[in-house]
């Protein structure tokens, strides 16, 4: 290798690994902002109550509500996503197969709606609640959440199974198999754990919006208990408490940023410890 190959080689590692451990500094910085401050305030209380009253004026309380409220609309959102992505993704690659224009410009729609901002789904979300005759309740949180994470559950298990041999399919039809057979018996099996990655990246991200539940879920300092009712969220409680002009409430806004990247990490790991548990290799 030439002197000035290796010094171009030499160069563009240097500014890789830069790029790279920056990301991770940032990261690893603003997660630890994020426990210091809020591990100050969080306690036992912020878990298991929900707010009494002068709560986010100092008083006595937690976020039980808006916890219990995440929940339940990131679990409803997520399952709501399952039932219209998964099939999705497996037409894209079984019926579309050999149409590759139509492949590719579903796949830059999908895209498109990825990339959209959360609280233009809100307001597409409000308007539609107002044109269905619903008030803000956890029904119209999950609704609009679903909406935001489809497109992030099609496309991540779509792109697990664009990569699955195409001699597979062929080798299925020739034995027989139907192409539902073919595709919910060796397909979704070849892809599970890019199933699983799909539903746990998905709900990471509806647990973690604010902006689309804004005007469709509500807020409450009650746990709901039907779906016609409002909920609250930890993104809107962080929202509202630092919006407050004590120190002590916006201490406790930290507190519930913490425990909402806690759970963000949580759902992370899991999602690589599940993907690499369940790959293909490891299905007995």
């Amino acid at each position: 290798m030439s002197p000035g190959k290796k010094t171009e080689e030499l160069f563009f590692r240097i500014v890789s690994g830069l790029a790279a451990y920056s990301v991770i500094a940032i990261l690893a910085y603003i997660i630890l902002i994020i426990f210091m401050k809020g591990f100050r305030s969080l306690n036992l209380d912020m878990i298991t109550k929900v707010p009494k009253g002068g709560y986010y004026y100092g008083g006595e309380g937690g976020v039980l509500n808006a916890i219990a409220g995440s929940m339940y609309i990131a679990f409803g959102a997520t399952f709501m996503a399952i039932i219209v992505g998964v099939p999705a993704a497996m037409y894209i690659n079984v019926q579309l197969i050999r149409k590759k224009r139509a492949q590719i410009t579903i796949r830059y729609l999908l895209d498109a709606l990825w990339g959209i901002p959360s609280i233009v789904y809100g307001a597409f979300g409000f308007t539609l609640m107002l044109f269905m005759g619903m008030n803000a309740s956890l029904l119209a949180g999950m609704i609009t959440v679903g909406l935001l994470i489809t497109p992030i559950m099609v496309r991540t298990f779509d792109e697990v199974l664009s990569t699955i041999p195409k001699g597979l399919h062929e080798a299925s039809l020739a034995l027989g198999s139907t192409k539902t057979e073919m595709a919910f018996r060796i397909l979704f099996k070849q892809g599970f754990s890019g199933f699983i990655t799909a539903v746990l990246l998905s709900f990471g991200r509806g647990i973690g919006d604010a902006a689309s539940v804004l005007f469709t879920a509500g807020y409450t300092d009650l746990v709901p208990v039907n779906l016609d009712e409002p909920a609250a969220t930890l993104p809107l409680a962080i929202f509202f408490q630092l919006a407050s002009p004590i120190p002590e409430v916006r201490e406790r806004a930290f507190a519930a940023a913490a425990l909402l990247t806690i759970i963000i990490l949580i759902i992370s790991l899991g999602a690589r410890y599940l993907s690499k548990r369940y790959s293909v290799t490891n299905i007995k």
